[in-house]
């Protein structure tokens, strides 16, 4: 199959970059793949080159990601990320879509779902980004997590070339155990090239500094939202079958606000992938792919 096709929708300003496998088939029903944090629509390209023969198969930047727009910093909660892909779903005229999420991306599907009610036939989220307005705390963000947001500040932004991004990446344990084609998508479509030769991050440190501190405070259960409220009581609102995916060896506050989703959706079951870190799609495609196939052949 040929490289996906990349285009763009909506007015200057608020353009939102996507990626197509295969040609438009009406024959076909629609995929939509969601990135998590940092990446671009194109690290699902081992997975959506197979997902193409059953599906026409699309994935989104994300906000702040990539080609799409990249507004300023109060303008990364989980409400603007979930009406970007009602804006995409509306703009190419989607409906029965099979949405495929992972972490923060997997959290856009989910509160779309109820934005959009009917427009998504089934929903497989890998450890989204969850918090319980149940169990709302009302103090701030832990040391640990005011650090972690800081730190992403200090991240490298530039090097001297795609080659070097890979030879760092790849020895880096976030990037350890992904496919080399996966890392290589990501760093073609991650990265912007300077005339002078060197390559530089899309999604800046400041922008992902910005989109870490409402995860981090859905994490540790003080989210407040901005003036629009925290949206994650629209989960038990959700009216498509809904499958929550976690991975043995990914972080346990991952599973912990799988369960949180668990506890707030109704039509939800599990899944979990053995041996696997959080990135599942970029580890392991066909461990992906089977599971993706085997809960579209649910009829429940």
């Amino acid at each position: 199959m040929r490289h996906p096709q990349r285009f763009l929708i909506g007015p200057d300003g608020q353009r939102l970059a996507l990626a197509r496998w295969g040609e438009e088939d009406l024959r076909k029903p629609p995929a939509l793949l969601l990135h998590g944090t940092g990446f671009v629509a194109e690290v699902w390209d081992d997975v959506a080159r197979e997902l193409a023969a059953e599906y026409t198969v699309y994935a989104l930047d994300r906000r702040g990601h990539g080609d799409s727009h990249k507004p300023v910093a109060d303008h990364y909660h989980f409400r603007d990320f979930a009406e970007d892909v009602c804006t995409a779903i509306e703009t190419l005229g989607l409906c029965n879509v099979y949405g495929i999420g992972h972490s923060a991306g997997a959290t856009d599907l989910l509160l779309a779902a109820k934005l959009k009610p009917g427009h998504f036939s089934r929903l497989f989220v890998m450890e989204p980004t969850v918090m319980d307005p149940r169990a709302a705390r009302a103090d701030g963000l832990s040391d640990f997590a005011t650090g972690a947001v800081q730190k992403v500040l200090r991240r490298q932004p530039e090097f001297e070339s795609a080659e070097a991004v890979f030879q760092r990446y790849r020895a880096a344990p976030a990037f350890a155990d992904w496919t080399a084609s996966s890392l290589r998508a990501y760093i073609q479509h991650g990265f912007a090239a300077d005339e002078t030769g060197p390559v530089r991050l899309r999604c800046t440190p400041g922008l992902e500094s910005a989109m870490l501190r409402p995860i981090f405070e859905a994490m540790e259960q003080v989210y407040i939202g901005d003036q629009r409220g925290n949206p994650f009581a629209w989960l038990s609102e959700i009216t498509c079958p809904v499958r929550i995916a976690t991975a043995e060896k990914s972080w346990p506050v991952y599973k912990e606000m799988a369960a949180r989703a668990v506890a707030l959706i109704p039509h939800v079951s599990e899944w979990s992938f053995a041996g696997l870190g959080h990135c599942v799609g970029q580890e392991d495609p066909p461990l992906l792919l089977d599971a993706l196939r085997i809960f579209a052949a649910d009829d429940r």
